[in-house]
Order: structure tokens, then sequence, then C-alpha cells
């Protein structure tokens, strides 16, 4: 009976999900277990065999692929712990890394940090300056060679760098998007001098136009690819030692996976792997209930995540910021804040209290958790406020501690402050829910888009707990916890429900229309490299389709707009569409009138996103119909709204709850891996899928 699995591993806790092709699903949620995650990836297998009732043996004999969502390569970068990278570029660009295109202090900052120029700095180099090394050599703009390739010179550099220590190098030569010749000469004289070192190529880990971003992007990539594989490769021998047959797949930033051989070559592409299952899961789950615009919010013990799903598809983004480095990946676009239930209450030296961006994670967690953290953090008060049931966290499989939880905050924040304790942890509470609205407005807003045409959806074990308090100013439609068999496992299910999913693009900047057989040509020969690629993956696919888009820009601009376009061979009036379509665009990016046809057109960058279907397609099965109306299973004092304070609220058990059955705020629903709030003037339903879907207001009572 074949299976697909999906693991989510997150900085606190791992999340599983399996199904098998009869529809039979099971979740485990387990802590993590930093630093060394493949240790929880893998009590999370042993608990989804529990939950199934066979071995592990059998289930992993029995598992066409497990999709991994990783932090491996996101951690590398954000704690430094990378590869000792060479870098090789075109002599009398060495520096370039270093002038970081004269953005690199405000790069990724808001606008408030910019403002204060005399606290910004630079952030620290990639690689230093010992071991960049100059290369002679010289391709133009149109891909033709000036200065041949020295490689006498490439030999020299590249015994330079492995005697300094280097254990990857990166090429990264002008315009060799153009023309990629000189670049793959470079790494067969690598290794020829240096058999078996990691090497990354700027014209295939990003053939982009702007050599900085260029550049960063293949030297992170190098520094990440590395530890990714040393990663990789223990945990999957140790999968097959405990008889997995199938193929082991690890969850892209650009929401599709690719085989774990593949993805070291390709690492760059998994530092949004975490984030992104959610807004997958979200696509899967606005299909099945027929809702075309999804605000996902993913708060788990760690982080806020916040992704837009627009007319059924995930909204992207062309690059990113990584510590103030520009990155140029293709990415689901999913915004982040350190805001979820571990994040730490503190107050700074000016007496506000603060909550986050720091987290206590898996170890030592919260401190009513009794593993020996000490700072107050979301989950601390939460526990005080009532929310949460402190003999019935993870289903009663883990113990609170109210009274650790009080002392916490009561040390860090309520003596400090003048406070009750009690009033602390609902200042905690409200700040929580400020700044995760905050985002969530940022987001829908900077995008073009009006929240009053999305739903919200809100997972994460610690989400349910505060979604109908941020979504509440936000005029959305209705707020959907996707409970049923997925609960706090969602961003688990979101991995094991997607599909495999390659980029390819190729930088070649012409004004529009562009030549047809010229257009035409590139996008035929970025889908072939696509097919090869899809067949190196060795899997069987149900369907395979690609889908088109160019970077477009008004000319002298700086920054372009990316642009659906058809397939086929298309035709110059269709290509010229293709620019209108990118008019429209524009002006519901940056409001109608912003748009200048008069400047002219041009077309930067041609890109192909190749999605392979994978056999097995995890559906999320009705919820039972159980009539009558909900029975309460208690009742208890419970702070859920700033403005009515602690008050009595209904308690419900999820599994007593049938679909049509309605709940009435203040009430509380606990699941056994999540606990759902609902502050006074709400009401939530629960819908076929088993999903808590609450509105605001009394539908009632007009």
């Amino acid at each position: 009976m074949p299976y697909v699995i999906g693991i989510d591993t997150g900085g606190t806790f791992t999340d599983a999900f399996v199904a098998d092709q009869h529809n039979r699903l099971a979740a485990a949620k387990t802590p993590s277990t930093p630093p060394n995650f493949a240790d929880g990836f893998l009590t999370a297998i042993d608990d989804l065999a529990a939950e199934l009732g066979i071995g592990v043996r059998e289930l992993l004999a029995e598992t066409d692929y497990i999709v991994h969502g990783t932090t491996s390569t996101l951690n590398a970068i954000v704690t430094g712990d990378v590869a000792q990278v060479g870098f090789l570029t075109t002599r009398g660009h060495a520096d370039s890394i270093s002038i970081m295109n004269l953005e690199g202090r405000y790069a990724g900052l808001g606008s408030d940090e910019i403002q204060h120029m005399a606290r910004t700095t630079k952030p620290a180099g990639l690689v230093p300056r010992h071991r960049v090394r100059e290369i002679d050599e010289r391709v133009d703009y149109k891909g033709g060679v000036v200065v041949p390739l020295d490689e006498r010179g490439v030999r020299e550099a590249v015994r330079a760098l492995v005697a300094d220590g280097v254990e990857a190098i990166a090429v990264s030569l002008l315009w060799s998007f153009r023309n990629p010749a000189h670049e793959q000469r470079v790494r067969e004289l690598i290794g020829e001098e240096a058999p078996g070192l990691y090497v990354a190529l700027s014209s295939e880990v990003s053939p982009r136009i702007r050599e900085y971003s260029r550049s960063v992007t293949t030297i992170m990539n190098t520094q990440v690819g590395p530890r990714l594989g040393a990663y990789l490769e223990p945990l999957e021998a140790e999968l097959r030692r405990r008889g997995l047959t199938g193929a082991l797949l690890v969850m892209q930033g650009a929401g599709g996976c690719v085989t774990s051989a593949d993805a070291p070559a390709h690492a760059i592409t998994t530092i949004g792997s975490v984030l992104t299952g959610g807004v997958v899961g979200c696509t899967r789950m606005a299909a099945a209930l027929d809702t075309s615009k999804v605000i996902s919010t993913d708060m788990g013990g760690t982080t806020f995540l916040v992704g837009l799903v627009v007319d059924g598809k995930p909204v992207t983004t062309t690059s990113t910021v990584l510590n103030q480095y520009a990155v140029s990946t293709p990415m689901v676009d999913v915004h982040t804040i350190g805001a979820g239930g571990g994040a730490i209450a503190w107050v700074d030296p000016g007496g506000n209290l603060r909550v986050g961006p720091r987290s206590a994670g898996a170890r030592p967690g919260p401190a009513c958790y009794g593993e020996g953290g000490w700072e107050p953090t979301v989950t601390d008060a939460d526990l005080v406020l009532g929310i949460i049931n402190p003999d019935n966290f993870l289903g009663g499989r883990k113990k609170l501690d109210v009274q650790a939880a009080r002392d916490a905050i009561d040390k860090v924040v309520a003596t400090p402050l003048g406070m009750s304790v009690e009033d602390a942890a609902a200042a905690i509470y409200a700040i929580q829910n400020a700044q995760t609205a905050d985002l969530v407005r940022k987001v829908v807003v900077n995008s073009g888009q009006d929240p009053r045409e999305f739903s919200l959806y809100a997972f994460g074990g610690a989400g349910p707990m505060h979604c109908a308090n941020y979504a509440a100013d936000l005029g959305v439609k209705e707020v959907v916890v996707p409970l049923g068999s997925t609960a706090a496992v969602f961003s688990a299910y979101g991995l094991a429900a997607s599909d495999i999913v390659l980029t390819a693009e190729r930088s070649q900047p012409a004004a529009m229309p562009v030549d047809a057989d010229a257009f035409n040509s590139v996008y035929a020969a970025l889908e072939s490299e696509l097919e090869q690629r899809l067949s190196e993956q060795g899997l069987a696919f149900s369907a395979i389709a690609y889908e088109r888009e160019a970077d477009i820009r008004y000319t002298m601009q700086l920054a372009e707009v990316s642009t659906p376009v058809p397939g086929g061979t298309l035709t110059p009036a269709q290509i010229e569409q293709v620019g209108r379509e990118f008019e429209d665009r524009y002006e519901a990016l940056y409001g109608e009138g912003t748009g200048f046809p008069d400047a002219g057109l041009q077309l930067i960058t041609y890109r192909v996103r190749a999605v392979g279907t994978l056999q097995i397609q995890p559906e999320l099965p009705e919820h039972a119909v159980l009539g009558g109306v909900p029975v309460p299973s208690g009742e208890r004092e419970v702070f859920l709204d700033v403005r009515t304070g602690r008050r009595p609220a209904t308690i419900y058990d999820y599994r007593a709850l049938g679909t049509g059955h309605e709940i009435r705020g203040p009430a509380v629903v606990e699941a056994p891996t999540t606990t759902v709030a609902l502050p006074p003037g709400t009401h939530a339903t629960v819908d076929r899928l088993g999903n808590l879907v609450i509105r605001y207001g009394d539908t009632h009572n007009g």
C-alpha cells in the first residue's frame, strides 16, 4: 500500500503527515532536535508508524517518497556555519561583492531603519578578500569572447585556494549567462586540480543579468551546498537502512521539491524550504474549498509566516534578501518575523515591553515546559491567560507548569513594569497580536491586493490561538483553521501534497516587441533543459506542465515585473499582448495611471517553471456529520480580548464536533495538537473537511 510522507522540521517542532492511495491519513508532532535535526526527523517517522499501527520498516518499505522541508541551508546562512569558499571572477571585479552595488547598508531593511543611517552597517563579507581570485577572460554582452580564458592562471588560482583550505569554489564571470563556455571550462580545470571539490557556476545557479546579485547567489549556493549534502547523505543512508525503498525529496523555496541527490547542486533554492509547505497546503485546501484568494498565516514555535495564494496559485518573487545580501532565485513570496509561540517577552532599556524576535526554541523551550527555560514566552502568556489547558497540551502528552510560567512573567515583565502577572500576560498577548496583524496587513496591501477579497488560513501550533485577533481588523471574509487530519501539521501536509517543481531562466535583454523567432527559441531551449532535468529526477509523473513568464520593465527602469507568457510558438501579435499584460500588472501593483507607455518596454529575463505532478496526491477526507448541537466539555475563565478581559468561556473538545456544528464566542476549542480561541463577537462553523471557519458578528441578529 503506497504511502507519501511530509516532514516539516521547524525550529521548535518537527511535524509529520502521511497518506496512502486510499486516503488513509495520520499525523505526528514531536520536538525538534537541534543541532542534529535528523534525530527529530527519524522520531517523527517512528510516531507516524505508531499512529498507523504498523512497524517503521513496513511503513518505509511501502513509501513512494518522503518530502522534507529542512532548515539546513537557512540555518547555515543565518548562523554562519557554512563551507569555506573560494571565489573566481573576471579580472577587475574582485571587489564587486564588497562594494555590494552600493546597497549593502539598506538591503532588506524597513524604511524606519534606513532613515537612521548612522545605525546601519554593511554585513560581514561573504568571502575573505584573500580567497577571491581574479582570472583573465572576458565575454561581452552579446556573448562574444573578447579575451580568451587564461587556463594557466585558473590552475594557479585554484591551487592557491586549495592551499588556503577552501572546501568549495564559486565561479561568476561577466556575461556568463550569455555564453557559459568560460565558466564550464573553469569547472573542468578545477576538477583536474582538485577532484571532488564542490563547484558552483553562476551560469547554472543564477543565469540572470546583474553581476553583483548573480555572484552573491552563486557564493551562497556554494557555501550551503556542501552542508546540505552532509546533512542529507547520512539521513538518506539511515532511512535506507531502516527500509526506505522510495525517494527522499527536498522542498524548495519555489513551492515544489527535488530529489535529495539533485538538491545540493541547487542548494540555494532550498533556503525557503520550511517556509513554503504551508502555502502549498493552503493552495491545495483552497482548491478543495473552491476559494481563489487566501492569506496563509503559519505561527509555529519560532516564527510567524505570511504568504498569499491568488487565483489558485502561490504568489512568488524572483529575488529575496538574506542578511542584507540580494539573492536571485525564484521563491514563494513568504514574509516572516520572530513571533511564534516561543517568542520571548522582554523589557528594553527604555522600559518598553517587547515580544520576539528571539525564541526559546525546542530547547529549553518556554518556561512552562519545565525544561530549564526561564524567560517568558507567548506560550507562557497564553497559559496564564487560560487559553491553553495545562493538562491537555499536545493531546495530554505534555503537562505544562502554570506556576513556572507565572514566575517567568513576574520576574522579567510584571515586576520591572510594576504590573500584575495577569496584566503582563495580557500585554504580551496584545503585542503579539498587534505585530502579527501588522505583518499580514503589510504583505496584503503591498502586493496591491484588497484583504476583503481573501480568506485567511491560520495554522501552526500557536496560530489558532491568536488568529481571530490578528485577523479582526483586516476585513477578511473569514478565518479558516485547518483541523481535521491536518491540525497543527498543516505545513507537513503541504509538503506531502507538493509536486516536483524545477525552474530555468535566462537573461537576454531586448526592446519589445522582441523578434518572434528569438523569443520562441529561448523558451524552447529552457523547456528542453527542464525536460532533461525532470528525467534525471528518476520519478514517475502523472502529468508534466510548463509555465512561462518574463521579467519586463519600462525602458530605463531598474526593476522588472514578472508577467505570464502563453505556451507554444507565439506570433508577433501574441508577444505584443504579453507587453500589454505587463502594463496591466504594473498598474495593478502601483496604481492606476502609474504606467509610462511612451518609455517603451524591455524584456530582461525569460523564465520557465516545470511542474511534474507526482502520482499520489493526498486528498483531505470529508469530516463526520454528527447531528444535534455541540456539547461543551467544560468552562473556565479565559482572557480572549483586551476589551472584555478575562471572562467565562465555553470549552469544546474538537473530537466531539461534526460538520455543521456551530460555536459562539467566547469559547475555546481544544484539538490534540492545537487550541482555537474564539473571542466574544465571533462564531465558528465546522465545514465539510473538519476545518473551523470563523466569522465576525452575530449572524442570527442582523
